[in-house]
């Protein structure tokens, strides 16, 4: 592939399939008197390499392709999927999928399609990864491996993860769209587990999204990825057990974006505001959160592990602005909750792949920055607790949410003192977005190697935020 082709995101031809076939299967799809139909093709090939106990464990290469096919009658949705990809399978899928409609019509309206052309946002890659030579990555690991192992004489065990692919997509619909894009992302992962006095801790660190290899020499280093896993490792073996209580919270930039995405993104996505499931169905245009509070799913961010040129229904997305200034603005739509909502869909139609139909999701979710330093907001808690990694959580459709705490500090007399660990934040997202009091100027995200599920479907996604200060949380500790 030529760098002129990766950077116009156009696929070249891994999919012999003609567009007169498509048209037939589409046709047939839509034969029982379906509202829209579309189909997904997709061929995506794959390489993951692993190493532990000094040795190269494992190296997988796969291969995916096949079509999907959607049919939507009202707020029903027929799908079916092949493999196969010759005319009789397609033609028995399509009449699968076009069973949610009862209703027999002698021919349907013809489809004229209109290509598309995608200008690549998202991937600024040189050359694809997949088209580089296998010691190339061996070679990423294996750095990896070594600097982690050597960081600390605690560092007992390592275990690096490299993983690859390559997404060609070919999206149809019965509105004419016909649109090609082609997705590549890489992630490079360390854990390490430190062990001193029969005392064992682990840490984890990694770093990719949509780039190329060059992105390990330029922005990220094996050795960078693997002392920070090496170190948070080590840090957590010197940390105590936190304490319980209820204490202002600060949550530390980049890594606590993950509290923005479970506690507040995932009630934002449309499905679960017109089956109204989420807490906000009935809150679009009324105040939630304190005025510091504004909070964008953005998935144009190039280079970013939940970006796209389009998602996976042929939508160009945008910027989202979901929460203004405390006040709900907009959800994330596909296609089927803008239809049924009377809305436009926006760009966060997403699915695993062409065995899964889409739903909305989320892409690169982040709270935007404030008017504060990260000095300024520690400064101004006597005692409280400082979160410096969440390992993620649980949100109930009640917005009651809990948090593990990787890694935590106290906060004494407006300085970080003493780690802490095996802490858990407890509270309810409408409580906490309303006791948001400071948000910094310091916006980061969190690690490139984030995967969000969803009706057992795992998709890429990102998501960051500022230093900010919530005035009080409920800390699940040691009492």
């Amino acid at each position: 592939m030529t760098k002129q082709l990766v950077m116009n995101s156009v696929c070249p031809a891994p999919f012999q399939l003609n567009t007169s076939l498509l048209k037939k299967v589409l046709m047939t799809a839509l034969s029982r008197g379906g509202d829209f139909a579309d189909l997904f093709l997709e061929y995506r090939t794959s390489l993951s390499i692993s190493m532990e106990e000094d040795i190269i464990k494992e190296s997988e290469e796969t291969l995916t392709i096949g079509l999907g096919i959607r049919v939507i009658k009202k707020d029903r949705t027929g799908y079916a999927y092949a493999n196969d990809l010759n005319e009789e399978k397609l033609i028995k899928a399509a009449r699968a999928a076009a069973v949610i409609a009862d209703q027999r019509i002698s021919r349907p309206r013809p489809v004229a399609f209109r290509p598309i052309r995608v200008k690549n946002r998202v991937a600024p890659v040189k050359k694809l990864a997949t088209a580089l030579p296998l010691d190339e990555k061996i070679d990423l690991v294996k750095r990896a491996y070594q600097a982690a192992l050597n960081f600390d004489p605690a560092i007992k065990k390592v275990q690096v993860i490299y993983a690859e692919s390559t997404q060609y997509v070919w999206i149809l619909n019965s509105e004419g769209i016909s649109v090609k894009d082609c997705r590549p992302m890489i992630k490079l992962a360390v854990h390490s587990l430190a062990e001193r006095q029969g005392h064992r801790e682990s840490g984890y660190y990694g770093g990719g999204g949509r780039v190329g290899l060059e992105y390990f020499k330029n922005s990220m280093t094996p050795e960078t990825i693997a002392r920070e896993s090496a170190r948070e490792a080590c840090l957590l073996l010197e940390a105590s057990e936190a304490p319980a209580g209820s204490w202002p919270i600060i949550l530390s930039p980049g890594h606590s974006g993950v509290l923005i995405h479970e506690a507040v993104g995932h009630l934002l996505e449309a499905d679960f505001i017109r089956k109204k499931t989420s807490i906000f169905w009935d809150k679009l245009g009324q105040k939630v959160a304190s005025d510091q509070v504004t909070i964008y799913d953005d998935p144009t961010i190039p280079g970013f592990r939940g970006s796209y040129n389009i998602d996976d229904e042929g939508t160009r997305p945008d910027r989202t602005l979901l929460i203004d200034r405390g006040v709900i603005n907009e959800f994330l739509q596909d296609k089927l909750s803008a239809r049924l909502m009377g809305k436009k869909a926006n760009g966060h139609g997403r699915r695993q792949d062409y065995s899964h139909w889409p739903l909305p999701r989320m892409s690169n979710t982040y709270l935007a920055p404030g008017e504060y330093s990260p000095e300024e907001i520690i400064h101004s808690v006597k005692k409280g607790f400082y979160v410096s990694r969440l390992s993620g959580g649980q949100v109930e459709d009640s917005g009651q949410f809990t948090f593990s705490v990787t890694l935590g500090f106290l906060v004494e007399k407006g300085r970080l003192t003493r780690p802490v660990k095996q802490a858990t934040l407890i509270g309810t997202n409408l409580d906490i977005l309303q006791k948001v009091e400071m948000v910094g100027h310091d916006l980061d995200f969190g690690l490139q190697t984030a995967t969000c599920g969803k009706e057992a479907q795992q998709v890429p996604v990102n998501d960051g935020c500022p230093t900010m200060k919530i005035t009080g949380m409920t800390i699940g500790g040691q009492l």
